[in-house]
């Protein structure tokens, strides 16, 4: 089993002792070479003061003048520690600081110079307790019959001398290749590698796919070990897996998947139920599938879907969190029995839910269904035969409740963001960070209303029983960056005004796109507010999502997707198979654990001690290694985006485009194309019948002596210039556009 430093410190605590023998267990060391890689890391540990060691057991040392960081480093050298606290000072880290440590490894810095008002404070590299970059994307070149792979981030400042593996590498020189880090540079001796894959003369050459998987390090395959665990896995179920689980077979239960989910043999993790209570009310059953019946905690397969985080979507590729074998036993397919885990929400007419009650489940799907196929038979009230037991079901999910659910949603300040293509295969908003609506497929966003809403009931039920749980956050836009938007509104001369970051709220999202619809650029300015979100953030701590426009929230509709939502699904197992339900156990009457029917009635702790204690331990360890593993797939997922991008517009080269001046900068201008939402930069050089200044008060670039100017929310037309697909930069020239500018213009 593969571990970091980080991996090791993630495991022990401040204030409790950790046996080594909990340690091997929590990290998987099973052969003799494992266990003794650990206790070397152990002893070093120990040595340079970051654990100590006593009676055998282990705990970790903190030191007021060191902290946990991210190194992000420029092409220049010099690298700043990113702390993860939110509002944690930068740490400026000299390249002699670094201790061979490179670009976005997670550190442990000693602070040698505090900061100041107008200085960062100043920091040395202490420890390296995870690397980011165990393999590379590089150039191989030939220097005297040596082989060296030149990395092509220009962040890592470094070669790696290549060891001879079986390939011959005078093939490869000045070509693409993946290449795999054996040692990290010692001293004076450089770095090591080898040549894994040969992936092109060039990166236009090589997959896309090929590109992102490499340069983000993703897995390709799971381990033998892994994949035997998962093939030993069981589907049938037993009547003592049915025990204390509420059987709701006899139920209509639909499953609704993208097109795609057939194509790529996806995990099905939903199926839908719905039924009128004695009140006349609806009462709709989310079902979900219950992984963590078959992915148990601290083995094989736990340890690689936590060491991945997330699985990752790229185009026609899917990087998995679980082995297929896995998804044979969770998959919600048709005619099978599946183990669930139910949240059952009742409305009222309007909308608002009424009661909602989560179980451990059982259920057996009647039809899988496509959104298309939805799309179709509600707007065309007919359908096969075969499936007309369905259509009531859908046109009262589609037609009565998930509008009110939507409504109630708005009326809170949510908002919707419109787009073309479908980028998410989370029934959630996923990596979006807020709904998106589809002109196309407007049930699709319907569906994520209620996945959404089935994320907020859990987390209020988890934070109203006051049990551990990871929260999904998400902070307000930087207002640095909404700035340039709001002014390309006011130019734009729509009727929006914000005054201050402070009175920025989700309603304010809601009152632009609401303008947005008057505009000509509708489709650019969408993609803009979608770009100003920030991205989702995993705390132990409630705090408010803004794209979602909810005080509380988490993910657990995906847990054979997402290790969060796996994680979240032990919680409320842990609660069925060990809360309490009365303060005394000589009392005659409990509560309902799993219902919001006993919110305010529960005046003890709902879980043993240590099982609550365990729990938050796992969950704390957990929050900073599946942020970092979210940012990876969204990284990961938007180059592939990215490159298909450039790849279509390398063969516009020479072609004229419609765009929208969207950014001004003292060396050029944004444009942001309309047909394709690609941005290029039209470079200050390629200007040539005039000299521009930039006017950094009303952003924008104005001839000396034509008076031309470029400023946010011109319309202009260009033409594609070069194109560099590796780094997905557009280089664009004007063929016209523009405005005049006038002196009042610049007035105070």
């Amino acid at each position: 089993m593969e571990f970091s430093i980080a991996t090791i410190l993630s495991h022990l605590s401040v204030d409790k002792l950790v046996p080594g023998k909990v340690l091997e267990k929590k990290l998987g060391c099973e052969e003799p070479e494992e266990l003794e890689k650990l206790q070397i890391a152990l002893d070093v540990l120990e040595r340079i003061g970051v654990v100590t060691k006593e009676f055998g057991k282990y705990r970790r040392v903190v030191e007021e003048d060191v902290v946990e960081a991210k190194l992000r480093c420029s092409s220049k050298g010099f690298c700043f520690a990113i702390q993860d606290e939110e509002d944690a000072d930068d740490i400026y880290i000299r390249e002699t600081h670094l201790s061979n440590a490179w670009n976005s490894d997670r550190v442990l810095v000693k602070i040698i110079k505090e900061g100041t008002r107008r200085r960062s404070p100043e920091g040395e590299v202490k420890l390296i307790v995870e690397r980011a970059n165990p393999s590379v994307l590089a150039r191989v070149v030939e220097d005297k019959g040596e082989y060296n792979a030149v990395p092509l981030d220009d962040r890592l400042l470094f070669e790696l001398s290549l060891k001879q593996n079986g390939q011959p590498l005078e093939e490869a020189v000045n070509h693409l290749v993946h290449v795999n880090v054996l040692r990290y540079p010692i001293g004076q001796n450089p770095p090591l590698g080898k040549v894994i894959r040969v992936l092109g003369s060039d990166a236009e050459t090589a997959a896309d796919t090929d590109i992102v998987s490499s340069k983000h390090d993703l897995p390709q395959e799971f381990s033998d070990r892994v994949l035997q665990q998962a093939q030993s896995l069981i589907s049938n179920i037993t009547e003592t897996d049915l025990e204390n689980r509420t059987d709701f077979r006899d139920l209509l239960t639909v499953t609704i998947e993208q097109e795609i989910s057939k194509e790529l043999d996806l995990l099905i993790e939903n199926a839908f139920t719905l039924e009128k209570t004695e009140d006349n009310h609806w009462r709709l059953g989310v079902h979900i599938t219950d992984v963590s019946h078959y992915v148990e905690p601290e083995t094989h397969l736990d340890r690689e879907a936590r060491k991945r985080g997330t699985s990752v979507h790229l185009g026609d590729k899917v990087i998995d969190l679980l082995p297929k074998a896995v998804h044979k036993c969770c998959s919600l397919t048709t005619g099978n029995d599946r183990l669930t885990m139910s949240v059952l929400l009742t409305f009222d007419d309007k909308g608002q839910v009424l009661e909602y009650t989560i179980t451990p489940s059982v259920i057996r799907v009647d039809h899988r269904l496509t959104y298309k196929e939805v799309q179709a038979m509600i707007g065309s009230g007919t359908t096969k035969p075969e499936l007309s037991d369905t259509l009531p079901l859908l046109n009262h999910l589609f037609f009565e409740i998930s509008p009110l659910v939507k409504a109630q949603r708005l009326q809170r300040g949510g908002f919707d963001i419109s787009l073309d293509n479908i980028t998410s295969y989370f029934k959630d908003e996923g990596r979006i960070g807020a709904i998106a609506s589809y002109a196309t497929l407007p049930v699709l966003s319907l569906m994520t209303e209620l996945m959404v809403l089935v994320g907020k009931v859990v987390a209020e039920h988890l934070t109203e029983l006051q049990l551990p749980a990871i929260y999904c956050t998400q902070a307000k836009p930087d207002w640095d960056e909404l700035e340039d938007l709001l002014k390309l509104v006011a130019n734009l001369k729509l009727d929006f005004r914000l005054e201050s970051e402070d009175e920025l709220q989700s309603i304010d999202y809601y009152h632009l796109i609401q303008e947005f619809s008057k505009s000509d650029y509708e489709k650019v300015l969408h993609y803009l507010l979608l770009n100003s979100l920030k991205s989702d953030k995993y705390s132990q701590h409630p705090a408010p999502h803004f794209g979602l426009a909810l005080p509380i929230y988490t993910h657990c509709v995906s847990p054979g997707q997402r290790y969060i939502d796996l994680q979240i699904q032990r919680v409320l197992k842990a609660l069925f198979e060990h809360g309490r339900d009365r303060r005394y156990s000589r009392s005659s009457k409990g509560v309902e654990l799993g219902s919001n029917t006993c919110h305010g009635q529960i005046n003890w702790n709902v879980l043993p001690p240590n099982i609550q204690a365990n729990l938050e331990a796992d969950l704390h360890s957990l929050i900073t290694h599946l942020n970092e593993r979210e940012k990876i797939a969204q990284d990961a997922e938007t180059d592939l985006a990215g490159l298909k991008k450039a790849e279509k517009m390398k063969d516009c080269t020479g072609k004229v485009f419609s765009g929208l001046i969207t950014g001004v900068q003292s060396y050029g201008f944004f444009v942001q194309i309309e047909d394709t939402l690609v941005e290029g930069l039209v470079h200050v050089s390629s200007l040539k019948d005039d000299w521009y200044e930039y006017r950094s008060r009303h952003t924008c670039l104005v001839g000396r002596k034509n008076r031309t100017a470029y400023r946010l929310g011109d319309k202009v037309e260009v033409e594609i210039k070069s194109v560099d697909y590796y780094r997905q930069q557009i280089d664009l020239v004007t063929v016209r556009g523009g405005s005049s500018a006038v002196d009042e213009d610049f007035e105070d």
